[in-house]
């Protein structure tokens, strides 16, 4: 595996992070402490969770894996979140420093250590000001409670906006953002990718196989069955398969990345996978799986370097819709001249 920095900071992480969103639910604890097994013999060091999977259990099970490999707990960079509600409380969501302050003593406890390195706001809160959960990270960091913090599923306002605050009051600043980002889902390109450029942060793209829909499981209008995400949440998975079925694009960017797949002698998933770790800023891809099967598929792009063909032709299939302006011709005319001017 590859070693890049965390952002601009100076700790290390492997370019493929090991999610366990499924730790707990579709991967019991015998499973979970296996993928973490196969995760740290392949190389990697770098494990994300968050205080909301499965209500703490996630944590959980990774904090008594953590206490029984105690020299592989050493090496590892362990990152988790916080703002989604544990509770039914008013008070028991958000990323107010009242929410934050326990989320984080909970967060340690389940994970049985005494610093997180990496603690990410999960989204952006619209009725916390924003200097108050600034304030409260920086005071964690410097209470040696976190190493560093980023965030999650920001825009690209409220990034940059962030990012400044803390800097015009002498904060500590964020090293990552987690954003979706897949050869399917690529519109984070418009505004978030750049303002994350700008601040000199790294990426952490989530779902980079869009929910399945890049591994090849899926086919042109066949409904999913019960073995899929999408058949396990029949209401809200079914919508999301209608609407992308639906996109010819979605199959022209499934077919061009099985040909590159077929050609390559490897699976879908690893060209799509080594597509997003390809891209500018990522720091570390996060892989989820539910069986040691799946890791392994996914384990194996690291090894994978598309060439500049295969990225070119996978840019062009799956280039985001974008109307004129702002982001089309039109509007990049605005934003950019030739350096020779003229007419």
């Amino acid at each position: 595996m590859e070693y890049r920095k965390l952002g601009p900071s100076g700790a290390i992480v492997t370019n493929y992070a090991l999610g366990t969103m499924t730790f707990g639910h579709e991967a019991d604890e015998a499973m979970s402490g296996q993928l973490m097994d196969d995760y740290v013999a392949a190389g990697g060091n770098f494990i994300d969770t968050a205080n909301v999977y499965n209500a703490g259990v996630s944590e959980e099970i990774i904090g008594r894996w953590l206490k029984a490999h105690k020299s592989e707990a050493e090496q590892l960079v362990i990152a988790t979140k916080a703002r989604f509600p544990m509770g039914t409380g008013p008070n028991e969501i958000g990323i107010s420093r009242r929410h934050l302050g326990k989320a984080l003593d909970d967060s340690l406890r389940r994970l049985q250590v005494e610093q997180i390195d990496l603690y990410q706001m999960h989204a952006w809160d619209a009725l916390t000001p924003l200097e108050e959960t600034l304030r409260f990270l920086d005071d964690s960091v410097r209470n040696g409670k976190i190493a560093y913090y980023g965030f999650s599923n920001f825009l690209g306002w409220q990034l940059t906006k962030a990012v400044w605050m803390a800097k015009a009051n002498g904060y500590t600043a964020p090293v990552t953002l987690q954003p979706q980002y897949n050869l399917l889902m690529r519109d984070i390109e418009h505004e978030i990718v750049p303002a994350v450029l700008d601040a000199g942060m790294g990426l952490m793209p989530w779902s980079p196989l869009g929910g399945g829909w890049l591994s090849g499981k899926y086919q042109r209008d066949v409904t999913p069955t019960g073995d899929t995400r999408l058949g396990e949440n029949p209401k809200r998975g079914m919508e999301a398969f209608d609407k992308r079925n639906a996109r010819e694009q979605t199959w022209q960017v499934i077919d061009a990345v099985a040909a590159i797949a077929k050609a390559r002698g490897v699976s879908s998933a690893q060209i799509a996978l080594a597509w997003v770790a390809a891209q500018p800023a990522v720091t570390s891809v996060l892989l989820g799986a539910r069986t040691r099967e799946q890791l392994a598929d996914n384990l194996a792009a690291t090894s994978l370097t598309l060439t500049s063909d295969e990225l070119a032709t996978l840019d062009a299939v799956s280039k985001p819709d974008m109307a004129e302006y702002p982001y089309g011709t039109g509007g990049i005319n605005q934003r950019h001249r030739k350096i020779e001017g003229g007419r």
